[in-house]
């Protein structure tokens, strides 16, 4: 890998050739505000807020190569004008229930407010509409607040660059401009598929998920649901998944999930879940030890086996289980109950 080196603010960094300014200094811990920028999409430049000198004319950091010998400000009068002045049009009709926004703490409109500073009385002397768009929860994992959304593209994009589904985009113009699906029906009406994937990468509080807690701690796992193998972290919270998120370093997924993995984890703490084996007698259950209950099993297959021949069996594997898992169920179908009557829900 090539590496370039550049000065921002004074200080001498090296950064990877092919990286954007922006990319350079926050790979160097360097923070410059912004919000239409994500890792995983292509630049856009929406925002302005990301707005540098760059060898003495102002520029936004996004769109412009590191290379060799650049000087880079982030902190000059002209740039902190030009960034509050693009801020302020972001905060102007913007929502200020923070405190009761499931992106507090984690919001990058929030952040680069904190860091580029709000004049109240600038602020208020600004034209102030009051938004009342209506809120689409027609989604059963996520809701999308429009009066919230800074339309930095970001869930456009994911939409559209990283899923290759289009299932939403900008509509209408000017002041009116907002995100919406096809002919502007509900979101559980279009062709979404509700990865999440727009959810996750939005930077304030437009998309989120309906069930919304803090984690007191995080387990990095492997999704049960097929046999891909994709790497997610679980918050968890006393004996409770109360988040799921992709695991970026995992080289399967990449961080990416599907709608089961993301919204699908809810089962392991569900009431209707069985925590013991049961044996039916006398038309109803009981709880038995896993010994009973395997020998049970045991003896009813041969029973069958014995009584009506190998082939009345069958048997069939889930792609939650590992290959190795049904390696073994695909032996112990042809080897033990002598038949070739097996399956695998994952050829459906």
């Amino acid at each position: 890998m090539e590496h370039v080196t550049l000065m921002i603010d004074g200080l001498e960094i090296t950064a990877d050739k092919g990286m954007s300014v922006l990319e350079a200094a926050l790979q160097n811990n360097i923070y410059i505000p912004h919000l239409c920028y994500h890792p995983d999409l292509e630049p856009y430049g929406a925002c302005r807020l990301c707005m540098v000198e760059v060898d003495g004319r102002l520029t936004i950091s996004c769109r412009v190569p590191a290379d060799d010998g650049l000087i880079v400000e982030t902190d000059t009068p002209a740039v902190n004008q030009a960034r509050r002045v693009a801020l302020e049009l972001l905060l102007v009709n913007h929502p200020l229930d923070c405190l009761t926004c499931a992106q507090n703490n984690n919001c990058e409109l929030q952040r680069a407010a904190a860091y580029i500073g709000v004049d109240h009385g600038r602020l208020g002397q600004l034209r102030r509409e009051e938004l009342s768009a209506l809120q689409d929860t027609s989604n059963p994992f996520f809701d999308f607040d429009p009066n919230k959304c800074v339309l930095c593209g970001i869930c456009v994009r994911t939409c559209d660059e990283l899923q290759n589904i289009g299932a939403i985009d900008f509509s209408f113009r000017g002041f009116d401009t907002k995100i919406s699906t096809f002919a502007s029906k509900p979101w559980v009406e279009s062709k979404c598929v509700s990865c999440g994937e727009c959810v996750v990468r939005c930077p304030v509080g437009a998309l989120t998920s309906k069930q919304v807690q803090q984690p007191a701690r995080e387990v990095k796992t492997v999704c049960p649901y097929c046999g891909v193998g994709c790497g997610v972290i679980l918050g968890v919270r006393g004996d409770k998944i109360v988040q799921v998120r992709g695991d970026r370093e995992n080289p399967v997924n990449r961080g990416s999930l599907c709608v089961k993995g993301r919204f699908g984890q809810s089962f392991v703490n569900h009431s209707d879940r069985l925590t013991h084996p049961l044996i039916k007698e006398n038309g109803s259950f009981r709880e038995a030890t896993w010994d009973e209950a395997l020998d049970t099993v045991a003896q009813k297959l041969a029973q069958i086996k014995s009584t009506h021949g190998p082939d009345s069996l069958a048997a069939l594997t889930s792609a939650k289980c590992t290959n190795e898992e049904n390696y073994l169920m695909q032996k112990l179908t042809r080897a033990v109950l002598g038949t070739n009557n097996l399956d695998h829900c994952a050829r459906l």
